[in-house]
């Protein structure tokens, strides 16, 4: 493994499927895979940000001393920057991934979420001019 400064950013994502999720990240979102351990675990990077994918055979999917078992979704997400969201999202669209809007815009800019194959979330965010 590669040593890793204290810039980088570390995020866990819980995943059905480790090998769809190094996929999707890798394909589709400018990731490139750092390691992996197939079928319980894998990192990938962009930029200072890696992506820890832990599938339900890895320590992180075991049930804690209450019996809650850790899944994936909710809503905390990571946050990526995109130049141009409308081009992006049609491409994205057009490879058949899931949305769970339409491109919303405020003041600091616009933004949309779409699902990972386990049904976590990330944001795609342009910054306003």
């Amino acid at each position: 493994m590669s040593d890793w400064s204290d810039s980088t950013v570390h995020v866990r994502y819980l995943v059905d499927d480790v090998a769809a999720a190094i996929a999707f990240y890798t394909t589709h979102l400018g990731f490139t895979l750092n390691s992996s351990h197939l079928p319980a675990f894998a990192d990938v990077v962009r930029g200072n940000l890696r992506l820890l994918l832990s599938g339900p055979d890895s320590s992180a999917g075991r049930p804690m001393p209450d019996g809650r078992k850790p899944e994936p979704g909710g809503w905390n997400r990571i946050h990526l920057i995109v130049a141009d969201l409308p081009t992006a999202v049609d491409r994205l669209r057009a490879a058949g991934l899931v949305f769970r809007n339409d491109i919303v815009t405020g003041p600091g800019g616009a933004q949309i979420v779409l699902d990972d194959p386990a049904g976590n979330p990330v944001e795609l965010f342009q910054p306003a001019a």
